[in-house]
């Protein structure tokens, strides 16, 4: 991924919450804000709540009409008529 500087001006305040909690976490502090940044456009975007939709369909499945039972082998599907 190509990436390119920013200035950014912030607060003292947050500036030092900022470091010590990427410090916590054992991140640079660059990793920490685009982490952020990332996580707070997912959200924004509504990607993480549409991930976890389709998640929570393909753990339930889909009901494909045949009761759990396959009645049939790969070969017979594969095979050439």
């Amino acid at each position: 991924m190509e990436r390119q500087n920013v200035t950014l001006s912030l607060p003292k305040a947050l500036l030092r919450k900022a470091k010590a909690v990427a410090a916590e976490e054992d991140k640079s502090l660059s990793e920490f804000i685009r982490e952020s940044l990332d996580e707070k456009i997912k959200k924004d975007t509504g990607y993480e709540e549409a991930m976890e939709r389709q998640i929570r369909l393909m753990k339930k499945g889909f009901d494909l009409g045949i009761k759990g039972r396959i009645k049939w082998t790969r070969e017979e599907l594969h095979e050439r008529r």
